[in-house]
């Protein structure tokens, strides 16, 4: 790690920075001067602002604010190591980190933490999940009363319809997809195909699949914080909230994983095309938690708005070989990378806990053997199915009342991340749809 700062005598400043439950980047400036001390000894900051509510502001009530002294974390560096930060005018140089105790322990309400955990628990059984993420966001121009899409900066105009796989649409904005994966490659996220999608102002990013979960949600974090910081320096916002316009379908965070065994093999791999008894197993895993930890998927009063009828984005517990109206879907292909894609997430997720959530759901699957329902065929809108919760209130209710979460997250992580929901949800009842929409526009 310090030989970054070596090899970069110009980085000034460096951040460190820890993702608090919503995602959110929280940490510390610090002069390159003192970073060997941070590299050797982390920093300090309160285990409460991993618990913050979406304005940044402590819990009301919260035990770990005054019923414990807001006692301070020790915050160490992850093994990323250092990277820059290419939508900032000086050099500066990034540094991720993650919460422990004074005991060395780690801090189970950190969601990197929760991760790690799951795929702890993978790796005791000899598994490795492998894991690929697609991310939507939308190009926002915000400096007027009402947002629209930026104007191209070849062009000067602005499109104002859907341009589904449209290459104009690409082009128009060329400068700063050429930027985009320029600070993709300096800042090693594996960044793939991107396409125009059929949001106005609406593009996906795909991030190469990744044999490191741990490494793969911090790629899907690193990239959301890059393309909003990157976007400004454009003249232009990039949100990823899950619905900025009414009209047009939302942006998803779509996952795909495979697991591997010992021997590298894919456990999903039948060499046809339905898969083996453990992708079965995966599925039933994911389908019967998916009701109670919705919330993970869907994390925000918006991120409802998303999940409606005949919108691109499923509202049935489903299933379905190459079904895109299904939760989940089997793409087909060649049957070495069978894999199974979970839809149900929107963009304003926190990556790690996404991740968490799906994987040890698939886990559970796995180690209870259950058969899933039977697939869906055509329109999963259209039948009468198990549905997601439709509103923000409810996943929150079955969030924390869930016996079948405990699997997989831990009691202190649960509470905390009740108790920010609930509060967030008191107090987005006073704000105007207007500025709920400003709100989540930056934040998430």
């Amino acid at each position: 790690m310090k030989d970054y700062l070596r090899k970069h005598p110009d980085v000034r400043t460096i951040r460190v920075a820890a993702a608090d439950l919503n995602g959110q980047a929280r940490g510390k400036r610090v002069p390159a001067r003192f970073a060997d001390k941070v590299v050797k000894d982390g920093t300090r900051f309160p285990f409460s602002v991993l618990n913050l509510d979406i304005w940044g502001e402590d819990i009301d009530d919260s035990p770990l604010v005054f019923e414990q002294g807001d006692a301070d974390g020790v915050l160490k560096p992850t093994e990323r190591g250092f990277m820059p930060m290419p939508w900032l005018e000086a050099p500066t140089a990034l540094l991720p980190i993650w919460m422990f105790r004074e005991n060395g322990t780690p801090y189970e309400g950190d969601p990197r933490h929760a991760l790690r955990a799951v795929v702890d628990r993978f790796k005791a059984k000899g598994l490795t999940p492998v894991c690929a993420m697609e991310l939507e966001f939308f190009l926002i121009d915000d400096s007027g009363k009402t947002m629209q899409v930026p104007a191209s900066p070849r062009s000067g105009k602005r499109r104002k319809a859907a341009e589904t796989l449209s290459i104009r649409a690409l082009d128009a904005f060329d400068s700063f997809f050429t930027d985009l994966y320029d600070a993709c490659e300096a800042m090693d996220i594996p960044a793939d195909t991107t396409t125009s999608e059929t949001g106005l102002g609406q593009f996906e990013v795909n991030l190469m699949h990744c044999d490191d979960a741990l490494r793969a949600a911090d790629d899907a974090w690193l990239f959301k914080m890059l393309v909003k910081g990157l976007a400004r320096r454009h003249g232009f916002a990039a949100s990823f909230m899950a619905k900025p316009y009414q009209d047009y379908s939302g942006s998803g965070l779509h996952t795909h994983f495979s697991i591997l065994d010992e021997r590298g093999d894919n456990i999903f791999d039948s060499g046809g095309p339905k898969g083996t008894a453990q992708l079965r197993h995966a599925v039933a895993g994911c389908l019967e938690a998916m009701h109670d930890s919705t919330l993970l998927f869907a994390p925000h009063l918006n991120s409802y708005e998303r999940l409606v009828p005949d919108k691109h984005a499923p509202t049935a517990i489903s299933w379905g070989y190459e079904n895109r109206t299904a939760a989940i879907r089997i793409p087909a292909g060649n049957p070495a990378a069978r894999r199974i894609e979970h839809r149900v997430a929107g963009g304003d997720v926190n990556p790690y806990l996404m991740l968490a959530a799906i994987l040890g759901a698939a886990l559970s699957g796995l180690e209870d053997g259950n058969e899933p329902p039977p697939p869906v065929s055509g329109n999963a809108y259209a039948l009468d199915l198990p549905q997601i919760p439709a509103s923000w209130e409810a996943a929150i209710d079955a969030f924390e009342h869930s016996d079948v979460l405990y699997r997989f997250l831990p009691k202190e992580l649960i509470r905390n991340m009740v108790q920010t929901k609930r509060q967030e949800l008191h107090y987005l009842a006073e704000l105007s749809p207007e500025e709920q929409v400003e709100l989540y526009l930056d934040t998430v």
